[in-house]
């Protein structure tokens, strides 16, 4: 028995060996990167999305979204506080608490305008991203003063297994990069990009390619209150 636990042991150790050997550039991606589906349908098929969906479909942008793009997609948390932020908004203006608002509530050009901006032409994988990272406009197209900024941002929070991780980022840059910028104090805070990590990277659809954010990421970089 003694020897069979000393064994493990050993097996696990070796593993742990071997990664940290390897220079990682994974941020907790799927193993199996491929799925036999449109990005669409895949968003579908998982229940971290139904309100993704139901914002997709509330916009009509249900075909851009099939199309050969790359897209940045929020899970149900963070559409959930940006429609309580919605909904908040709406009871000062019309002062009532209690009444139904949902995203059929929200005008669907205002979702299609803000979710296109999650929405990239081509396929914008793991192996195109940078540290250096790479300015981007969304399927939006131009708009002045704001530019999207895709790269990986390197950690070394894992060093006692793997010699680093680089996550994909997705940031919202607005005028010129803060991390060019020589002193970050002196930028006013509207002025501030606005940065999330992607936490699973790379799913590749059989139309695109899908980074899912983090999950407190709120929708739009919405920051409204929330209420009570």
């Amino acid at each position: 028995m003694k020897n069979n636990i000393l064994i493990y042991i050993a097996i696990v150790l070796l593993a742990l060996s071997a990664c940290k050997k390897d220079d990682y550039k994974r941020d907790g991606g799927p193993s199996n990167a491929n799925v036999d589906m449109t990005t669409y349908d895949y968003l579908k098929s998982n229940r971290n999305f139904d309100s993704l969906v139901k914002v997709i479909d509330r916009a009509g942008l249900k075909d851009v979204v099939n199309g050969d793009v790359t897209f940045f997609a929020t899970t149900n948390y963070g559409i959930a506080d940006y429609v309580k932020a919605k909904k908040y908004q709406k009871s000062l203006e019309i002062k009532k608490e209690n009444f139904d608002f949902g995203i059929k509530d929200i005008p669907a050009q205002e979702l299609s305008d803000s979710l296109k901006t999650y929405l990239f032409a081509g396929k914008i994988n793991r192996d195109q991203i940078t540290l250096a990272g790479k300015l981007y406009n969304s399927l939006l197209g131009s708009v002045p003063n704001v530019q999207y900024l895709i790269k990986f941002r390197r950690s070394f929070e894992y060093t006692q297994y793997l010699n680093y991780v680089d996550y994909v980022t997705y940031t919202k840059v607005i005028g010129t990069r803060d991390d060019k910028e020589p002193d970050l104090n002196a930028i006013p805070d509207n002025q501030r990009d606005k940065a999330e990590d992607v936490q699973t990277s790379g799913i590749i659809t059989k139309t695109g390619i899908v980074h899912v954010l983090n999950g407190n990421h709120r929708l739009f970089f919405n920051g409204q209150p929330l209420g009570n």
